[in-house]
């Protein structure tokens, strides 16, 4: 959405500005506590730089080089897994037989729903790299989030997290791109619902789970983008939903099912 009309440094960095404004306002009015220390501030920004930097950066640069969104979807489905390799080191997570279990069905249900957008040979190399670097930016960010961040005032937090990546794609905007913008009423729709569904809303959400979840948890709701993709294309653009695509969704949600087994008896086993 609204990468036809602009490119997608200078239309990260449109969208990021807003948001890090109705946030810091939000912080203001409410009173929010600011980070108490530079230390915290910094582990707020880099976060920040990764989840909203690298990972969206990444993603749209990927889609802007040829990258289908198919071929972005498979690479998206493989954050969950990823997040649940580095989980184990960085957070001491344990996770269980049968949340890889899960992680590997809802890999597959992610691969049919996505499979008849794939471009293969048609996505550029330097794109499909971008999108994998992506992913990695958003494994790293949340397994960070959760470790250093934790008790981060939203408001606050957030506002610095998107002020931060909001610089970061301006500088790439001023020195890799022409910064040309087509205001079509496409690109106003579609800037006001990045920023105000998933900017403000979807993030918030994200953190909020992040805070209270394990990371692996919380990653496997990312096998969900591709089936709700697909079900919103269906009514707006006719798409059909066929067979293998509603036998993908099933197998996402069963996957998601799966590794959202508790933790509590792994943690139970450490704290005796």
């Amino acid at each position: 959405m609204g990468l036809p009309y602009a490119e997608p440094a200078t239309f990260l960095a449109i969208r990021f500005f807003p948001v890090a404004a109705i946030l810091g306002f939000a912080a203001w009015v409410s009173g929010a506590a600011w980070p108490g220390n530079w230390r915290l501030a910094g582990h707020i920004t880099l976060v920040g730089l990764l989840v909203h930097g690298v990972y969206l950066g990444g993603i749209y640069g990927g889609i802007s080089l040829g990258v289908t969104a198919g071929d972005s979807a498979l690479i998206v489905g493989m954050q969950p897994i990823l997040t649940a390799v580095l989980a184990g080191p960085m957070l001491g997570e344990r996770v269980q037989l049968r949340q890889w279990l899960g992680f590997l069905i809802g890999t597959v249900g992610v691969s049919l729903v996505s499979w008849r957008y794939v471009g293969g040979l048609d996505s550029t190399l330097t794109g499909i790299v971008l999108c994998v670097i992506a992913v990695m930016g958003m494994s790293l960010g949340t397994i960070y989030q959760k470790r250093f961040c934790a008790t981060m005032n939203l408001l606050s937090g957030s506002c610095i997290q998107f002020l931060a990546a909001a610089v970061m794609m301006l500088v790439i905007a001023l020195t890799m791109e022409t910064r040309q913008v087509e205001w079509t009423g496409e690109f106003i729709f579609a800037l006001g619902w990045l920023v105000l569904v998933l900017s403000l809303g979807a993030m918030t959400v994200l953190w909020l789970l992040v805070r209270a979840k394990a990371a692996t948890q919380v990653a496997s709701l990312f096998f969900l983008v591709p089936p709700v993709t697909a079900l919103i294309a269906w009514p707006l653009f006719g798409e059909t939903l066929t067979l293998k695509s509603v036998s993908g969704m099933a197998l996402v949600v069963l996957g998601i099912l799966l590794a959202k087994q508790k933790q509590d008896d792994g943690e139970g086993e450490q704290t005796k």
